[in-house]
């Protein structure tokens, strides 16, 4: 069997296709809640800079240092500095083509044929994914009520084929952003028994405390332990653009660069000039944006009343995403299709989430709102309250 057949179909890819069977009337348009991305393009000024970077920056079309951008690394290792702490230099960070090629990098630098990756369900699909297309084995690591990894049973899932455990805060798909101490103590396990943690921090930006995420970076040795994520795609609408970060030890981005240089050679330049662009001159605009999201997510949760009472369960909201509990017998997979067809709304079930045949999938849906403003999210409930299964 090729790689590519050991996996599932893109998920949003399989939604879409949904929509094109569904005949919506005018009266009921689209609320298209199912892919995690800004729908509007870079903010004015920004645009602006990459024109004039396409203009005047012979740079901005030619190949560039595989790990990226000098000048980018160097800013975000200054800015991550002054966020968390500890020892962050530039020979610690790697730009990639975005998020999901840093974590592809990052796997290919620790498995083998047949080694696990631990993913807490529900898992972010791409990983899930990509661990299927280079040989190796997800392992469900199960979640407890308020959707938070299960630390006590992680220990008894490693194994001698154990390499990583991958998690993802504030989490895609539920939204749930996990405590400072629960990161620090997978932190403690990872590397009590000698594996990698890698932290997914793609909507880092949008988490809800302004203090830190968590101290790992203040950790002694941390980078023998953790590879960090980054995706610069929602804080700065660069989707198109594909502009992610790795921070890692200086020795695995020695490796991580093989990766790069056989795959994309060096990441997008002129999307590395624009992030570091807006690293550098669009932080209250960021912070606008982030006040933005949470005031979404407040909404969700105090809207949700019509919903609680229809019989649906709010598991978790926060930066792009809500996740729920449906309240009719039928699986999450089917209850989608109806829903775009009957209530005009098209959002992922749990199923594309989780394991095969999963029983907690199948009573699941992800709910990415943030494209939605507070009236879309009102007017969401409302359908979803009337849905009747």
């Amino acid at each position: 069997m090729t790689r590519t057949k050991t996996t599932f179909a893109p998920p949003v890819m399989e939604a879409r296709r949904w929509l094109s069977e569904a005949r919506l009337g005018a009266d009921m348009p689209l609320i298209n809640v199912s892919q995690a991305a800004p729908v509007d393009p870079p903010v004015l000024a920004m645009r602006q800079e990459i024109a004039r970077l396409a203009v005047e920056e012979p740079q901005a079309h030619l190949y560039g240092p595989v790990l990226g951008l000098g000048g980018l690394r160097e800013e975000v290792a200054a800015q991550w500095l002054t966020a968390y702490g500890g020892e962050i230099g530039a020979s610690r960070v790697a730009i990639t083509s975005g998020c999901n090629e840093a974590f592809c990098a990052t796997i290919a630098t620790l498995l083998d044929e047949g080694d696990e990756v631990l993913l807490p369900v529900p898992w972010y699909f791409n990983h899930k994914m990509a661990l299927d297309m280079i040989g190796g084995v997800s392992v469900p690591l199960p979640v407890d009520e308020a959707m938070l990894p299960r630390l006590d049973l992680a220990e008894d899932l490693i194994t001698d084929r154990t390499r990583a455990i991958a998690l993802v805060s504030p989490n895609n798909p539920t939204g749930v952003e996990y405590p400072p101490e629960l990161i620090g103590a997978f932190f403690d396990l990872c590397q009590r028994r000698g594996i990698t943690l890698i932290l997914d921090e793609t909507y880092r930006d949008f988490h809800s405390s302004g203090a830190a995420p968590h101290d790992l970076f203040t950790r002694p040795d941390w980078d023998r332990t953790l590879v960090q994520l980054y995706s610069f795609s929602k804080a700065y609408r660069l989707t198109g653009h594909r502009v992610g970060a790795l921070v890692t030890s200086p020795a695995r981005l020695a490796e991580v660069e093989k990766y790069l240089d056989t795959v994309t050679i060096c990441p997008a330049q002129l999307g590395q000039y624009a992030a570091l662009w807006g690293m550098q001159n669009l932080g209250e605009w960021l912070a606008g944006e982030r006040a933005e999201i949470l005031s979404r997510g407040r909404a969700i949760r105090d809207g949700f009343g019509p919903l609680q009472a229809a019989g649906w369960r709010l598991r978790g909201a926060g930066a792009y995403f809500a996740y729920l509990d449906h309240p009719f017998d039928a699986p999450s997979d089917q209850i989608a299709r109806r829903l775009v067809a009957e209530a005009g709304i098209l959002m992922l079930p749990g199923t594309m989430f989780t394991p095969e045949g999963d029983a907690n999938g199948q009573r699941q849906m992800r709910v990415a709102f943030a494209n939605l403003d507070t009236d879309g999210i009102a007017g969401m409930i409302d359908r979803l309250a009337g849905f009747s299964g």
